[in-house]
């Protein structure tokens, strides 16, 4: 299933996106996409409705963030050796793992704000991991049991709040509008495997990323059971889990976002996002 939320900012509802593309309203049935909903077991209920008597909502609604209430926004960097090689750093011998404050969060196709300030605010685009069953010191081998589905990030970031400001890379990861999720949480049953989509970022129509989550270094599934050992990870918690090389940052000489650009980005069989930069 493709599930989405869609409606005004803080006012979202739940809905899904059936075989013939057309959004139906399912708050009749679930709250909202978020917390306990997103067990496999829940979704597998969800399933067995007949969805098609459900309401059609208007095709040209905002689409709002994928999944509502999420507690933790985990990115891993440096994940894509390529990209590490763009950006002159070696491999991690370890995940290195980051925060994007929830406050970032916002739909696929809102606006990007450029943080004032900001002279180097970049793109990636990003597979997403959506957490659908709680644990803790999760085994690899049982770690997708724990994955409700699958989206889009766009894992916007500031360069020069990143990495020439001092401390950690949070500060430059987590302004607001930086954490565009969705359209759809696609779920697990829908993807055979996350480590075979193609997935590419484009900026005013040039292309800068056009890659495969085939070449992560460190796959879904081990994230999974890594991140389980320093934390307990919970329904409705996102995994950013990377991005491939043609970040901004990474052309000769680097590119990077002002006001009034067009980004488009996607990732096969979990759709696209769409969003214009203004000022903050």
């Amino acid at each position: 299933m493709k599930l989405l939320r869609y409606g005004p900012p803080g006012d979202e509802k739940p809905a899904l996106l059936d075989d013939d593309e057309t959004i139906r309203d399912i708050s009749p049935l679930v709250d909202d996409i978020a917390g306990p909903m997103l067990d496999p077991d829940s979704i597998e209920r969800l399933r067995r409705h007949d969805l098609s008597s459900l309401p059609q909502v208007d095709p040209d609604v905002r689409i709002g963030p994928c999944v509502g209430g999420v507690g933790k926004f985990i990115c891993i960097g440096l994940n894509y050796s390529d990209h590490a090689a763009e950006t002159g750093a070696e491999v991690p011998p370890e995940p290195v793992v980051f925060n994007k404050w929830t406050s970032a969060i916002c739909g696929p196709n809102d606006d990007i704000e450029i943080p004032r300030a900001s002279n180097k605010t970049d793109w990636e685009v990003e597979l997403g991991v959506v957490i659908g069953r709680g644990g803790r010191y999760i085994e690899p081998d049982a770690a997708m049991d724990h994955v409700a589905g699958y989206c889009v990030v766009n894992d916007v970031s500031e360069r020069e709040f990143q990495l020439e400001r001092s401390g950690t890379w949070d500060k430059g990861k987590g302004c607001d509008t930086f954490g565009p999720i969705g359209p759809w949480l696609v779920t697990r049953d829908e993807i055979a495997d996350p480590q075979a989509l193609d997935m590419w970022l484009s900026v005013d129509g040039k292309t800068y990323q056009n890659g495969s989550t085939f070449t992560m270094v460190y796959e879904v599934a081990y994230l999974v059971s890594y991140l389980s050992r320093f934390m307990s990870l919970q329904p409705g918690d996102i995994i950013s889990t990377g991005t491939p090389p043609g970040v901004g940052a990474g052309q000769s000489p680097p590119v990077f976002l002002r006001a009034g650009q067009h980004i488009r980005l996607g990732i096969e069989g979990l759709g696209e996002q769409s969003q214009h930069t203004v000022d903050a």
